[in-house]
Formats: structure tokens, sequence, C-alpha cells
């Protein structure tokens, strides 16, 4: 198996412990930590003294920044698009080899996760939130769109909430995310090193996590949803930004800062997401990821995502020159063309634990 000071695994006991390791950058994932996942997955899974896989973070501000938005961007400059394609290939790969395993798989989450973070600890059988949790889907910032099977997951929350979060990248706290599904349990982080230690003396999952875990209450998603229903249920995302300036009464500021938010993200990348979300309901997380795959592919062909990570990592201007630069350029035409089959045919995906899935 596969190890780097990055990411760390270990078999303790009966529990396979994986650490994020990379603490300089809030744990933003390389290429290396990727790839490592599905091999050490597929291992443990063989191993028969393996009772279940837990995943925590070294770094006391959060669980995963998401993908290394930095290193994506030197590849870009040296014209290495070749080696971009098949990183989002591996990290869907890997989003499916979750899906796919069997064995209790744990994430102990608290601070920041984002985006490709939130991919590596979602699919699996239980996610345990801290107090400190700030997770987001935060792509349409950047260029890009919400990956990582988000098509799949945002679009079943409750009513329109995931649309909500995708367009405005915002992030949830421990509250919402339970209530939103993110997460199965909400649990100081305090006793996440307690949790681990139970986990790998193999302490039954729920009978240890259950009577741990504590309501968090309600948060602002959830109260303000009627709101979030009525106007991010709209049919364009030029409906959505004129509902959210139309509104009166004590949600008036909150909705004008939403839609001074969103009038700040690529609008490609919003209306990209937009469709997503409309039609990814009808999604199973196969299609979904083979879906981001197209998406993910088509970004590549133009400068929005690699502009967006300019602005907001290397430059930290803070302006990305976005092109076009208004939601009404963006037609249909060119939206379509973000979800049209490949030339060389979908992503394959392989159920590593034993079975191939069919043609794409």
């Amino acid at each position: 198996m596969g190890e780097n000071k990055d990411i760390l695994f270990e078999k303790i006991d009966r529990c396979g412990v994986i650490t994020l390791n990379r603490t300089k950058v809030l744990n933003a994932l390389s290429y290396d930590m990727i790839a490592a996942l599905t091999p050490n997955y597929v291992a443990w899974d063989q191993d028969l003294d393996i009772y279940c896989i837990v995943m925590r973070s070294n770094d006391p501000r959060g669980f995963s920044a998401g993908g290394d938005l930095r290193a994506l961007y030197d590849l870009w400059k040296r014209g290495d698009i070749k080696t971009i394609l098949e990183l989002y290939g591996t990290e869907y790969q890997n989003n499916w080899t979750l899906e796919k395993f069997t064995k209790p798989n744990i994430a102990l989450i608290d601070g920041v996760v984002m985006g490709g973070g939130v991919g590596i600890c979602l699919f699996g059988t239980h996610r345990v939130a801290g107090k400190n949790l700030k997770l987001a889907m935060p792509e349409v910032g950047i260029g890009f769109f919400p990956d990582v099977g988000a098509s799949h997951f945002l679009s079943r929350m409750p009513g329109q909430c995931g649309m909500y979060l995708a367009l405005t990248g915002r992030p949830v706290d421990q509250a919402d995310a339970y209530y939103l599904g993110y997460v199965t349990h909400c649990i100081d982080a305090d006793k996440f090193d307690a949790i681990t230690k139970a986990l790998c003396d193999a302490q039954t999952v729920d009978e240890l996590l259950n009577p741990m875990h504590e309501e968090p209450g309600q948060g602002e998603v959830q109260r303000i949803q009627p709101v979030i229903d009525r106007i991010f249920g709209a049919d364009s995302v030029e409906a959505i930004i004129e509902g959210l300036l139309s509104e009166t009464g004590e949600t008036a500021d909150w909705c004008k800062a939403c839609a001074s938010e969103i009038s700040k993200k690529s609008p490609v990348s919003l209306k990209v997401a937009f469709r997503q979300l409309r039609e990814g309901v009808h999604w199973d997380l196969e299609q979904a990821l083979k879906m981001d795959h197209r998406i993910a592919c088509r970004f590549m062909t133009h400068d929005q995502l690699f502009e967006g990570i300019r602005a907001a990592i290397i430059d930290k201007d803070q302006a990305p020159n976005w092109v076009p630069k208004a939601l009404e350029d963006v037609g249909d035409d060119v939206v379509d063309a973000y979800f049209a089959p490949l030339d060389e045919g979908d992503l394959q995906l392989i159920d590593p634990f034993g079975t191939k899935i069919g043609p794409g």
C-alpha cells in the first residue's frame, strides 16, 4: 500500500486509520493523496482483521480545504492538461470506490471542509461533525462547478437548499450540515481520539456514536428555508437573482447579500451548476460522476477555472475576468456543450471490490 507524509495509512488493531497530514495547506488534496486512497481501501477490504475505517485530520483548523488549486494551476501553465484530466478521473473513481466499500467507513470532521474534501468523506457510512464545522461547495466562485457527485447529493437536499448552496458557495455549520444530511452525527472534536480508540477496539459503530450524538439545534439554512425554497425554485439563475433583489421584509438584507455574492461568480459556472441540480435529481451517483467527468473535461477547454484560481489563489486580487461577463450572454447552446457526450466516451467507473461497471 502507498504511503507518504501527506496522507498516512495505519492498521491499528481492528481499524484502518487514514490521517490527512498536509497541514501547511489545510490538507489540500494532491494527486498523490487522492491516488493513494483506492489501493488502501481495496487492501483493507480484503483484510479480515479490519473491522472499519476511520479518516481524520492532523490539522486543528479543519479536515480539508479541497483540491490543491495551486498545483492544478501550475499544471495548466505547463500545458499539462492530460495530467489534470487524469487527476479528475482518479478523484471521481475514488468517490465511486467509497460508495462501493462495504465496511463501516467513518470520517471525523471539524473545521473547514470544502470541495474535494467533501468528496473523500461524504460517501462513507458515518460522518461525525465537530462544533466548528464549516462545510462548503464553493466551486462556482473559481470558475468551476460543484463536482465529486454534488449534483446527486445537493439535488436531494430538502427543498431548494442544494441549489442555494451550489450558487452561493456559502458554508454551512454543524447544525445545517446535520439537517441537510451532510453529516450523520454531531460530536465534539475533543472526543475524536476516544472514538478512534474505541473503533480500533472494534466497538460497534452505531452503539458507540449514537449515545455521543448531541442534537445541534436549528441552523440558518433550516430557519430560512421557506425563503430559499420560494426564490431558488425559480426556472433560471437570472430569475433567482431577480427574486433575491425583489425580496422585502426581514429577510431582504439576507437576500440582497446572496444576490451580491452570486453576481461575483462565473456566469458559465452558475448556469452549468443550475442545470446540474435541476437534472441531477434524476441521476444516480454513477451517472452524476460520469457527468462530472464530461463537464470537467469541457472546463479544461477554456481558461475560466484557471482565471478563477489566479484571482483567488495566485494573485489574490479577487477580481477574475470572467468570459462572458454577463449571465444573459451564456446561452443554452453554451451550457448544452458542457453536458454533451465526449468523443472518447464517458469515464469508466470500476467497482474495485469485484464488478466492472458497464460501458459509459
